[in-house]
């Protein structure tokens, strides 16, 4: 199975099965002295893991992070950084019943055909348990880009069709992490909550979007033709289980308006040239401008429903199937620390890539 290994110098690749002995990564690339804390990586883990809420799967992993290597006196050391994460509240019986049927828009089937053996409890490869390797890169990734001052702020802006309109410039990131939901606006939050909790009643799910701001970007990450910044991190987030679509900057709203309007004006202040607006979402030419970049990711429902559907199975019969265990009825207030962590990625990879490239 190929394409298990993200990024170009700081490079994860990733382990593990969801209920397999472990998930975990190794992550190459970082350089050395980097101060790793321990507790910050843990707590993006506890922002992703499982059973935080009622909202969320109650599946009960503690998601506690062992490094293995790469690490000394709390620094890093320049070799590669190994760790992995044990699954301790695994229940693969949950899914006996799915061993020869596939699930309607999961990864079963195109598995089962591409490679001829799978493991189907509860999705193996293919589960979302999978990010915790992403999350904790990130986190490091988050540690390294703190050197520079960029900081980097996901949140879900809809669920369903209850969204949050405020421009991110409005809002108090300190508030995404004050609900179950991880919307920085409390009213909004909460009507997002009450959705949630009766699409879960009827058995049902729901998608939404997270949207993402990186502030206090350096101007030059990007290449100008096939690695373009906002390329890269189109791939990263598109790579996240359960992501349908990824804009940046104005995006598809972009494709009404004039260039007259749409254009982003330099001005020469006291902080150095900047713009008045920022429809580029921080990227000119495949490179970064120096202003916030931001970008909105859209996830679809979670296919797995506690509700009959129908089906076929490894031998082309016509089953009725429905969703036992523990799912989340939205994936957005997880999928939050996600976001972050494949944009930290990113940006880390093109920070360590424009180094190399003035040396």
């Amino acid at each position: 199975m190929a394409g298990n290994t993200f990024g170009n110098i700081f490079r994860l690749t990733s382990f593990g099965e969801s209920h397999g002995t472990a998930v975990g990564g190794v992550l190459d690339g970082c350089p050395a002295g980097l101060s790793i804390d321990t507790d910050f990586v843990q707590a993006e883990l506890a922002r992703r893991r499982p059973g935080q809420s009622a909202i969320v799967t109650q599946r009960q992993e503690g998601d506690q992070i062992e490094f293995l290597s790469g690490v000394y006196e709390g620094k890093s050391t320049g070799a590669p950084i190994a760790f992995l994460v044990r699954n301790n509240n695994a229940r693969p019986k949950d899914y006996d019943h799915l061993k020869d049927t596939f699930r309607p828009s999961h990864a079963d089937f195109t598995y089962q055909t591409k490679y001829g053996h799978r493991d189907h409890r509860g999705g193996g490869r293919s589960s979302a348990r999978e990010t915790i390797a992403r999350v904790a890169a990130g986190a490091i990734a988050k540690l390294l880009l703190k050197q520079t001052g960029v900081t980097i702020n996901a949140y879900v802006s809809a669920v369903g069709d209850v969204a949050l309109i405020k421009n991110y410039k409005e809002l108090d990131f300190s508030l995404t992490d004050s609900n179950v939901v991880r919307c920085p606006d409390a009213e909004t939050a909460a009507k997002m909550e009450t959705l949630i909790r009766s699409i879960r009643k009827e058995g049902d799910t729901i998608g939404g979007i997270v949207s993402c701001v990186a502030s206090g970007m350096p101007v030059g990450l990007g290449e100008p033709v096939f690695d373009k910044l906002h390329a890269a991190l189109g791939n990263a987030i598109l790579g996240i289980n359960a992501v349908k679509g990824f804009d940046y900057g104005s995006g598809f709203e972009a494709a009404r308006m004039r260039g007259s309007v749409h254009n982003d004006r330099f001005v020469n202040s006291e902080s150095g040239i900047s713009t008045t607006t920022n429809h580029s979402g921080g990227v000119q030419g495949g490179i970064s401008n120096g202003e916030d970049i931001y970008f909105r990711a859209a996830f679809k429902p979670v296919a797995t429903l506690m509700q009959s559907q129908e089906s076929v199975n490894a031998q082309g019969d016509t089953v009725e199937l429905a969703g036992k265990g523990r799912h989340d009825p939205c994936v957005v207030p997880r999928a939050v620390p996600i976001v972050e962590a494949m944009t930290a990625l990113v940006l880390a990879d093109f920070l360590l890539l424009n180094r190399l490239s003035k040396i």
